[in-house]
């Protein structure tokens, strides 16, 4: 009898657990997915791409430094019932994690379901080659993290939030992929104009720019008998002197 009331307390243990970590991790009756972001412009790519399924809102104002941001009360309540969390994940914004504690949501810790970093896989820039001390100034010990000014970071961005919102709400995943491919392939012809992009396609172009080649390459190579810079468009061409 011993034996077989405790295989059943493990059990209930265990199933209790599953409904506890389902609870924690998805949206419930089918509301939309609450997600906070640190700043406005994650908060608007996560708008883009959740579409109809989720309610964003974000700490940071437009004319706010990022760095230096009080983690008020107000701040904590709003993170307090949200599912996704998204901030850079660097050294920008050093109150967030002071900002998390204070919501007392384990829905949103770091490496929690719906903590999301904007940075992985972004390439930076300015990375220090030696140790950083005070005497080197304002630097950045990972690189420089403010990587939402460029397009092209953008893209890398928008894939790491289309991650996040498919663990919280994977029901509506295909949703939230074929919303972010249609926001990425926006930023590709917006940059490099509709033309070019159809023929190397956005992820090409891409690497180019990240690699520092992409005038180069553009400028030695031809397409039908034309160097393929005339076939550039968008931002880019504009920039071009």
């Amino acid at each position: 009898m011993f034996r077989k009331n405790t295989v059943l307390g493990t059990v209930g243990i265990f199933l209790t657990a599953i409904l506890l970590v389902s609870r924690i991790a998805f949206p419930q009756n089918g509301a939309k997915v609450k997600v906070v972001a640190s700043l406005p412009d994650y908060a608007s790519i996560a708008k883009e791409i959740g579409g109809d399924y989720v309610v964003v809102d974000h700490i940071v104002a437009g004319n706010q430094n990022p760095h230096f941001v009080p983690p008020k009360p107000s701040y904590a309540l709003k993170l307090k019932d949200a599912d996704m969390f998204i901030s850079t994940g660097l050294d920008l914004e050093m109150w967030v994690p002071t900002l998390i504690d204070k919501s007392r949501n384990p829905k949103i810790f770091e490496g929690a379901v719906g903590y999301v970093a904007a940075s992985p896989g972004v390439k930076l820039l300015e990375v220090p080659t030696t140790n950083p001390d005070r005497s080197a100034g304002d630097i950045h010990i990972y690189g420089n993290p403010h990587i939402q000014t460029s397009p092209v970071n953008l893209r890398r961005i928008s894939k790491n939030i289309l991650i996040g919102l498919q663990k919280v709400d994977p029901k509506h995943a295909t949703y939230y992929e074929q919303r972010q491919k249609t926001y990425v392939a926006r930023i590709d012809s917006a940059m490099f104009g509709p033309e070019l992009v159809h023929l190397l396609g956005g992820e090409t172009l891409a690497k180019l720019v990240e690699a520092g080649t992409l005038i180069d390459f553009l400028q030695n190579k031809e397409y039908g008998g034309e160097k393929l810079i005339h076939k550039l468009g968008g931002w880019l061409k504009a920039a071009m002197p």
